[in-house]
């Protein structure tokens, strides 16, 4: 089989954000990063990853989820259908103890959930409930059985033998393995269930401000409405932290993997290449979004379709942009971008670049960035484009 390279979508952002929350720590503050001697705020990629996903579930109305509460929501939906409570119990345990060999591992002091994280389509909790449905009976039998061999054991003081699966372990693992769109696109890894591993086709980085931001203190205080006469104060006073600046937002997606994902359907993978753009662009963390309401754009968005590997522009901002004389920091931050992709393609040439090209807020054209489109639309459609194109040597488009 001839070698074909892998294609590589790589998606830049400038994006202007107000006083925000974006994402926190443990300590409760505003996450952030040391970089090029001072300190910058910082956004997750799973924070920002967790918003593209949820709206790209929305667009394509295909959720998936992520936990480790399967067995309990099993049990939850059969108390619910009317099921006695320590079978319902038993069932959603044998869910998990049914999807492979030797099942899933659990934690038994928090109830029975598994230890690993899973990933998979909501829609497969009503087929599990479903399933444990038709094997009622089996799952009667086998509560009866193991309420036996538990009495023995404590009796005899006997090492505990795994309980056997009842329900059939191929359909429960055919339901745990089922993908969903953002599952080919982010990928999953769980090594307990053999072929449910997923390699991720988009790798996304943190964020991080192209300038110094620190933390800024905010003193607030709750009036209390219902105060006694006389009284004067407040019912709550505290002091939280906020970040401001311009993000520096990269991720790329690997067109070759997704397809391989998806059976080998190009045409499915570049939709979701198109979708995943449009909300890698207008995605937004929802923390603390009441009380800061940084519902803004970015300001710059650039692409760049590329063969054999992806390239960052993170290092365009390891020097932290200086604000301009009149103040700010996105004009600055959109000529040091500028200036380094023209380094990258003074570096690499243009034999593996296939395509690139821009869409920003301000009418004045930039540099070394490609092809200006007038709008989002215009470079998600583009970007499609470019990602089907043959492999090349010559000159980029």
């Amino acid at each position: 089989m001839a070698y074909v390279p892998a294609r590589y979508i790589d998606l830049h952002a400038l994006h202007p954000v107000p006083a925000s929350v974006l994402n926190r720590g443990e300590d409760d503050e505003p996450k952030s990063l040391l970089l090029g001697g001072v300190m910058r705020a910082m956004v997750s990629s799973q924070c920002w990853k967790r918003a593209i996903r949820l709206m790209l579930e929305a667009d394509l109305d295909e959720h998936a989820a992520r936990t480790r509460m399967l067995p309990l929501r099993v049990a939850d939906a059969l108390r619910q259908a009317g099921w006695p409570a320590e079978l319902a119990a038993f069932a959603g345990a044998q869910v998990v103890r049914s999807a492979s060999t030797e099942g899933l591992k659990t934690e038994a002091g928090q109830g029975g959930i598994t230890s690993a994280l899973l990933y998979l389509p909501r829609a497969v909790l009503a087929e599990l409930v479903e399933l444990c449905q038709e094997h009622r009976p089996q799952l009667e039998e086998a509560r009866v059985q193991a309420a036996a061999t538990a009495a023995d054991k404590a009796r005899t003081r006997s090492r505990d033998i795994a309980a056997p699966a009842v329900l059939p372990t191929r359909t429960v693992a055919a339901l745990i393995k089922r993908r969903t769109a953002t599952i080919n696109l982010f990928g999953r890894m769980l090594a307990e269930v053999p072929g449910a591993h997923v390699d991720g086709a988009v790798q996304l980085a943190h964020a991080f401000t192209v300038h110094q931001s620190d933390p800024q203190p905010d003193y607030f205080t709750a009036v209390e409405d219902w105060a006694a006469d006389g009284e004067r104060g407040s019912a709550h006073v505290q002091t939280a932290f906020f970040t401001t600046g311009v993000l520096y937002r990269y991720a790329t997606v690997n067109l070759t993997e997704l397809t391989r994902n998806l059976d080998g359907d190009d045409t499915q993978a570049r939709h979701l290449l198109g979708l995943f753009t449009a909300a890698f662009i207008e995605s937004m963390p929802r923390a603390k979004k009441t009380s800061t309401a940084p519902h803004t754009l970015p300001h710059l968005i650039h692409y760049a379709v590329r063969d054999r590997r992806p390239v960052s522009y993170a290092a365009a901002f390891e020097q932290p942009v200086r604000h301009a004389a009149g103040g700010g920091h996105t004009e600055r931050a959109v000529a040091a971008l500028s200036q380094h992709a023209a380094a990258v393609g003074r570096l690499l040439g243009t034999r593996r670049h296939i395509a690139h090209g821009y869409t920003s807020v301000q009418d004045t054209p930039v540099d070394h960035l490609g092809t200006a489109h007038p709008c989002f639309g215009d470079l998600v459609h583009a970007v499609t484009e470019a990602a089907a194109r043959p492999a090349a040597s010559g000159a980029t488009g």
